[in-house]
């Protein structure tokens, strides 16, 4: 995402209003697995997810994370001479262990002198009390943020993907979070083709409504090794293209409350993992075709926020 834009609020651009210079990620990999895939909950794990698609190789757990946060800083100092860090746990579900365990980790991952804070991606049934009360104290000397992975908030489509959790699962987590310390992402995909246009922008309002600071906007893609990809290739069913997800993100974004911070407009994953979409685009060439749209419509984001959870239509939960 570009440093700064005035058609949405970019997470740059708040990491720089917070730190007065440009923050990087370091993406560690502690070791944990998801409760969909152990077999507490469920087995197999996400029908769309492969974590190779989106981690990179320095990522990959072999070290300890003392030892991956120091090469993931040297290896960024040196390729972009980036100063300060955010260490982020994102493999599978990084809450998804004993408190004790998770306290060690996160203190180890801040023992760096040039890390400023930490990024926590989860599900919202891996959290408790005692864990949030962690969390809660980390975050009264760092930036921590605590990411839930939402996707969506239609029951059928967590049913459909095993995710092995209702959405109400999400609303328990966020009543158990606000008011903290720490900030609270979520992370969303719109286009699963089972969901209407109308549902997809009507979890806009809903994660304003319930108060997420941060947002992750995903298209559906599909990548190598999934069953989801092996579903499409059975049976194709229809993925967005670039002009319909450009447009269908530029309405969702209207929609979106005016103080969440956008962290990411689509995803992304390695040529040699992708099924389909392939829009033919680099990164930037996405993010431009966004926020030119966004200039030739004359919006930006929050221009059709209401204050409401919808405006199309009201969510579906149960």
């Amino acid at each position: 995402m570009s440093e700064s834009t005035s058609h949405y609020r970019s997470y740059n651009s708040w990491l720089r209003e917070r730190f007065g210079e440009r923050v990087h990620k370091v993406v560690v990999d502690a070791g944990f697995t998801c409760p969909n895939r152990d077999g507490s909950l469920a087995s197999g794990g996400c029908t769309y997810c492969n974590n190779g698609s989106f981690r990179p190789p320095l990522a990959i757990r072999t070290n300890a994370i003392r030892e991956q946060v120091a090469s993931g800083i040297a290896y960024l100092r040196k390729r972009v001479e980036a100063r300060k860090f955010i260490v982020y746990f994102q493999p599978f579900s990084n809450t998804y262990a004993d408190v004790g365990d998770l306290d060690s980790l996160y203190s180890e991952a801040l023992d760096h002198p040039d890390v400023v804070g930490l990024a926590i991606g989860t599900r919202p049934d891996c959290i408790d009390p005692e864990k949030v009360a962690l969390i809660d104290r980390l975050g009264q000397s760092r930036l921590v943020c605590l990411e839930f992975g939402v996707e969506s908030i239609y029951d059928r489509t967590l049913r459909r993907v095993n995710r092995a959790h209702t959405y109400k699962s999400f609303i328990d987590a966020m009543a158990m979070c606000r008011g903290l310390s720490f900030s609270i992402g979520a992370h969303i995909i719109l286009g699963f083709p089972w969901e209407t246009r109308d549902e997809w922008l009507a979890m806009a309002g809903e994660m304003s409504h319930q108060g997420v600071g941060l947002l992750k906007i995903h298209h559906l893609h599909l990548v190598r090794g999934t069953p989801l990809a092996r579903e499409h290739e059975a049976e194709p069913f229809t993925l967005l293209d670039f002009a319909q997800y450009r447009d269908l993100v530029c309405d969702f974004v209207e929609r979106l409350g005016p103080s969440i911070v956008i962290e990411r407009l689509f995803g992304e994953a390695p040529l040699g993992m992708l099924v389909a979409p392939n829009w033919g685009l680099t990164r930037n060439e996405v993010i431009r075709g966004i926020q030119q749209r966004m200039d030739e419509l004359g919006t930006v984001q929050g221009a059709r926020w209401n204050g409401h959870r919808a405006i199309a239509v009201a969510p579906t939960v149960l």
